[in-house]
């Protein structure tokens, strides 16, 4: 088992009594009434997002995958869409307030970059760039490094393969 997952059942404990929590306030300041509708509307309007949102992250993949680019961006802006519609429909007052973020352009996009770093950390890079296309890197203008000379390389048993184990320094 996974170290992070033995966490979950508390985590779900602690926002299931965050959200009677935040309930609790809001209803005793707008009345129980008002925080039942406000609650009822919030998933409302989440399962429509649901609809919404997953049709839209649909069409994105397709029309990547028709044009023969990389589905990536489309995929986990659908991901990050998805969620935040899924966090709407359930109920409660925060898990509503946090799906409504990420459906906020801004924030939206500030998530799809983080679901796309670390979509690259755990799949290899030859997934990744089929995902997300080839990384792009940022080069520092400074003084220039000196660039050590390469050397020239051994020839063994005049060039023909040979059988050999690599050993890297500091290992034996």
């Amino acid at each position: 088992m996974r170290r992070g997952l033995r966490f979950v059942p508390l985590a779900l404990l602690l926002a299931v009594v965050l959200e009677l929590a935040v309930f609790v306030g809001v209803g005793r300041a707008l009345g129980f009434g008002a925080a039942l509708l406000l609650v009822f509307a919030a998933s409302l309007l989440g399962l429509v997002l649901l609809r919404r949102e997953g049709m839209r992250a649909w069409r994105g993949f397709r029309s990547a995958a028709a044009a023969g680019q990389p589905p990536g961006g489309q995929v986990t802006d659908g991901l990050v869409g998805l969620a935040g519609a899924l966090l709407l429909a359930v109920p409660g007052l925060v898990s509503g307030l946090v799906g409504v973020l990420l459906l906020v352009p801004p924030l939206r996009r500030l998530a799809r970059a983080g679901v796309r770093r670390a979509t690259e950390r755990r799949v290899s890079s030859m997934v990744a760039g089929d995902l997300f296309g080839p990384r792009t890197v940022r080069v520092r203008q400074g003084a220039p490094q000196p660039t050590p000379q390469p050397q020239q390389p051994v020839v063994v048993d005049g060039g023909r393969a040979i059988e050999g184990e690599i050993v890297e320094p500091g290992r034996h």
